[in-house]
């Protein structure tokens, strides 16, 4: 039996709403669902605004609807802090350093492993990139470096949160679709999901879903017609 429960978020604000506030009911359902009163987060790739701030900010939405959160960069002991742990959440930010300190406190494996034996597991941004094979198709600059590229495989294939193929007239360089589709030039046996803005997938059960507001998915393969998938169409082949 698959015991992954996954809520995989492309993205924290929408244009115009406030941090969270287009997912939160989501979240909600995902806490209520799941029984969760206490989240572990894990602020590792919002260094920039400071833990302690990353960790408030998040927390005020959490106790929104009753459910507390605390961040890991407060435990002494953080992969003590991760098997104990009743869920755990990872905010969006910048990939590449998220990666870097998840593997220097070791706390990458700790997090996959207990999330394979049906932790509840929630993340937006960088956060869903690292639920997949690699962070190789993040967004972000690569401004450390991390030991190296492999994130959690808690799903079979890589993600692109924040996909958009809007193309500025004015802009000359390389699109998203450009990116993308270099990286399965390099990569031809793996699937890459780009989730547009107000759009998660779930697992759960071993069924895969897309959910959120009506805005369709694209899937990249090699040698395979790029396809769009709404929130009804069935996704489950990438997870074989």
């Amino acid at each position: 039996m698959d015991k992954r429960n996954l809520l995989l978020i492309s993205n924290s604000t929408n244009a115009g709403e406030k941090y969270l506030d287009w997912c939160k009911s989501m979240i909600e359902d995902f806490c209520k669902e799941n029984k969760v009163t206490d989240v572990l987060f894990v602020p590792y790739a919002g260094f920039a605004q400071g833990y302690d701030k990353y960790e408030e900010k998040v927390a005020k939405v959490y106790g929104e609807f009753g459910v507390k959160l605390h961040s890991i960069h407060r435990e002494e002991n953080p992969i003590k802090a991760v098997m104990e742990s009743q869920c755990i959440a990872i905010g969006g930010g910048n990939t590449f350093y998220l990666v870097q300190q998840m593997q220097q406190s070791g706390v990458m494996k700790a997090i996959a492993e207990k999330v394979m034996t049906g932790t509840p597991y929630m993340g937006w941004s960088a956060g869903s990139n690292v639920a997949g094979l690699s962070l190789k198709t993040t967004n972000d600059m690569p401004i450390v470096e991390p030991e190296s590229f492999d994130t959690m495989a808690l799903v079979p294939f890589q993600i692109n949160p924040h996909y958009t193929d809007f193309v500025d007239p004015k802009h000359g360089g390389e699109t998203r679709d450009d990116r993308i589709n270099e990286f399965i030039a390099a990569n031809k046996e793996t699937y890459v999901a780009a989730i547009r803005e107000a759009t998660a997938l779930r697992l759960k059960d071993g069924k895969l879903s897309l959910i959120g507001r009506d805005n369709k998915m694209k899937v990249f393969h090699y040698g395979q017609q790029t396809k769009e998938y709404s929130l009804t169409d069935d996704i489950n082949f990438l997870m074989l």
